[in-house]
């Protein structure tokens, strides 16, 4: 698969962007893994039932497969990444899983029912969000919708606060292979201006939100499109890591849900 990554050129017209010291690539797209393969490095095992929202998504396409992550915000919408949308003919969408190959539903959906950002940039990751309209499904204590940020929460920074993001797969970089069960990690918010600083002011824009790394504890390969959760609520799809690796203590972005409420509702219908 491609790797999608960002070299910003320092000239005298942009002088005044905050220049990156290390590049970002999407999770789907790291080398090291395979497809349906995700990760959580070095997180917790998730409960039965703990995360409803989480969706496991098998895509598809004529050139191979991924595993992406994604989250109900209704019950006949999924939201994800635009990188995990991006050339795929369809996706097997697994709803209701802790073990991940054992979901309590399955339902396969067409590309043409992906909703992608028109916008969306795979150079300098922008807009980096896309949206599946799926069959109905019935909400269950295993299978639920996440809420999204209040529209009075869109300038919140969030930034110190600890948020939860959840995914299949193994525990370090040096592992490949996919575990069973769902994982999850604590990870605080950190400011723009303190992301900006490994990744420069052209990656993390106002669409972005990111969180610090530490303990070797991160989103990583596969991981992709899922979410980022705070206080039951929607703050973040996965969107890229570090090109050194997941174990390396830098800061993980998300495309930052409260920028994109308009386009949801737009697209969806889906508002809170």
């Amino acid at each position: 698969m491609k790797v999608f990554v960002v070299f910003v050129l320092a000239i005298a017209a942009v002088s005044a962007e905050v220049l990156p010291k290390d590049t970002p690539e999407h999770p789907r797209d790291s080398p090291a893994i395979s497809s349906l393969d995700g990760r959580i490095t070095n997180g917790k095992k998730a409960a039965a039932n703990q995360f409803p929202y989480q969706v496991g998504l098998s895509f598809k396409s004529s050139a191979g497969s991924w595993w992406c992550g994604g989250s109900i915000i209704a019950n006949k919408w999924v939201l994800t990444a635009a990188h995990c949308t991006k050339g795929a003919s369809s996706v097997t969408i697994y709803y209701g899983s802790t073990v991940r190959t054992s979901a309590k539903l399955k339902k396969k959906v067409s590309s043409s029912k992906f909703v992608q950002h028109a916008s969306y940039n795979e150079a300098s990751l922008r807009n980096d969000i896309s949206l599946i309209k799926t069959p109905s499904v019935t909400f269950t204590a295993s299978i639920n919708k996440i809420a999204l940020p209040a529209i009075a929460s869109s300038y919140s920074t969030y930034a110190g606060q600890t948020a939860v993001a959840s995914g299949w797969g193994s525990t370090s970089d040096s592992t490949i292979a996919a575990v069973t069960n769902l994982q999850y990690a604590e990870l605080q918010v950190i400011t723009n201006a303190v992301c900006q600083q490994t990744f420069g002011s052209s990656v993390v824009t106002s669409g972005v939100i990111c969180v610090a790394s530490s303990n070797k504890k991160s989103t990583c390969q596969g991981d992709s499109g899922g979410p980022l959760a705070l206080n039951n609520r929607l703050i973040g799809v996965t969107s890229f890591v570090s090109s050194k690796g997941c174990e390396k203590n830098a800061p993980a972005g998300f495309t930052r849900v409260t920028s994109y409420l308009d386009w949801i509702k737009s697209k969806s219908g889906v508002f809170y």
